[in-house]
């Protein structure tokens, strides 16, 4: 039996694979999906890979040592002679610190970040005290009948929040408002805030209330004097928000 393959069966098969090839088509396609991968057996399930624990690294800087609260001083008169020599307070020693001002029961008390690069024995002798000033001018007083007071003892640029927030720099300033006692708080920086338990302000000045030891006293926060300084439309929102804190 001749099993040559037909001439002509093989001129048909090859004229119409050349048909589709002229027409664009030169792969082979179904019309059911194929899975050309397999999913793989199920052979269990793996346990999870732990990394391994980081190791210490022997040239980083010890943690900041923590301020103990029982350290704390039991009133206002011990507190500026505290807050002058505590070492723990910063770094570098005593030096440059500035003493807050005013006494205890003030009806109003504010609290800045820090005390300006120029203040002696003052707390805020230059630019941002002149500020300070017509603004508590403008509110009808004065800086003789408020206690003024500072988060941090002395002029730190570039202070790390973070770290002072560690060292127990927040609850210190806590400690401090409840040994002044004032019937009324305003806070002048975003840095300040977040040691007592808010955020820091996103609009030039917002109401809240300082809670503490069962207590609630109403508090005025609004950026930092500089930054007033550099933003003049953030004045007259401040100066709203004032009225409105005391009227009620």
């Amino acid at each position: 039996m001749d099993q040559s393959p037909n001439p002509q069966f093989l001129d048909d098969i090859t004229g119409a694979l050349d048909w589709w090839r002229d027409a664009g088509v030169d792969s082979d396609f179904l019309d059911e999906p194929v899975e050309w991968l397999a999913p793989p057996e199920d052979e269990g399930t793996p346990a999870p890979r732990r990394r391994p624990e980081p190791k210490p690294d022997p040239d980083a800087p010890p943690p900041p040592a923590k301020l103990d609260p029982a350290s704390l001083p039991a009133d206002l008169a011990a507190f500026t002679p505290w807050w002058l020599t505590e070492p723990l307070l910063c770094e570098g020693g005593p030096a440059a610190r500035v003493a807050p001002q005013g006494k205890a029961g003030a009806d109003l008390m504010i609290v800045v970040e820090q005390p300006e690069a120029e203040d002696g024995e003052t707390l805020l002798s230059g630019q941002h005290g002149k500020l300070l000033d017509a603004i508590l001018f403008a509110c009808g007083t004065k800086r003789e009948d408020v206690y003024l007071a500072s988060a941090l003892p002395r002029h730190t640029p570039g202070a790390n929040w973070a770290a002072m927030g560690e060292r127990g720099i927040g609850q210190v300033l806590r400690h401090h408002v409840s040994l002044v006692g004032p019937n009324r708080l305003f806070v002048l920086g975003g840095n300040v805030l977040p040691l007592i338990g808010h955020e820091s302000p996103h609009r030039p000045a917002m109401l809240r209330t300082f809670d503490h030891e069962g207590g609630s006293i109403p508090l005025l926060a609004s950026w930092a004097l500089d930054a007033l300084l550099a933003q003049p439309r953030a004045k007259p929102v401040l100066w709203r928000a004032w009225l409105e804190w005391t009227a009620a």
